[in-house]
Order: C-alpha cells, then sequence, then structure tokens
C-alpha cells in the first residue's frame, strides 16, 4: 500500500532524528502541527476512551475517504496523534480496519517510545477511527 505524501515526509523525517532526543523533538513539532479542536469539538461525544491523558477525535467522510481531527492536553501523545493522522487521512473504511498501528510506529522508529500506556492508548484511538467508519 502506497503511503499519502505526508506519511512520506514523515517516515523521511523521523528516519533521519539520529536517537530519542531528536525524534522527541520532531514527535512535538508534528504535533504543532495539528489543527487545533474547537471548544465545540472538545465534547464528551469526541473524547477517546482509554487514553490516560485527555484526548478528542473528530471524523468526517467525504467522497468515501475519512478525514479526521484530533487534540490532546499531552503534547507527546499530539506529536503520535500528528503521525497516526498523516498515516490515515484520505482512506477507505476498509484500509481503516486493517491498518497495522506498530509496522507505522516501527516504520518511524518510535516503537520502542510508546509505552505500552501510549500504544494502548493510540489503539483505542485507531479502534474509535474504525468503528466510526463502520458505522456510516
Amino acid at each position: 500500500m502506497s503511503l499519502p505524501e505526508q506519511a512520506l515526509q514523515a517516515l523521511e523525517a523521523f528516519q533521519q532524528g539520529k536517537g530519542w532526543e531528536q525524534r522527541a523533538r520532531l514527535l512535538m513539532q508534528w504535533g504543532d502541527r495539528l489543527e487545533p479542536l474547537t471548544d465545540a469539538e472538545k465534547t464528551e461525544a469526541n473524547r477517546v476512551h482509554g487514553c490516560e491523558s485527555l484526548v478528542w477525535l473528530v471524523a468526517e467522510q467525504v467522497e468515501g475517504v475519512w478525514r479526521f481531527k484530533a487534540g490532546s492536553d499531552a503534547r507527546l501523545l499530539r506529536g503520535l496523534l500528528a503521525l497516526l493522522l498523516v498515516r490515515v487521512q484520505g482512506l477507505a473504511s476498509a484500509e481503516l480496519a486493517g491498518l497495522d498501528l506498530r509496522a507505522w510506529f516501527s516504520q518511524l522508529g518510535l516503537e520502542r517510545q510508546l509505552s505500552p500506556s501510549r500504544s494502548n492508548g493510540l489503539h483505542a484511538v485507531l479502534q474509535r477511527m474504525a468503528a466510526l467508519a463502520a458505522n456510516r
């Protein structure tokens, strides 16, 4: 499966990052690129449960493909969400359901930095995306 343009850019940037400090900085920079959610979007209905931090996910389907927005109160998690979003933007429901999240973060060289709670949180976000996609 070919990667979206922004996912390729992320992959290139993280593969050039030497060591965790550089990757952590990159992660925060990617998180800063997230389109901020409005207060109206930060509702209990958009909240993703299963994350230690507060995470919100907003989804819409445009012409058969998914567009997501996400936000979090945690800076590193915002970076991880940004990297998840560049990977899933524009996917069809079936592609979304079949995405291997661990493989994506391994390609980025971030799998070791995913603590069990962060990993579980990202899986909760992905599951929520797949559930939203399945219900449309």
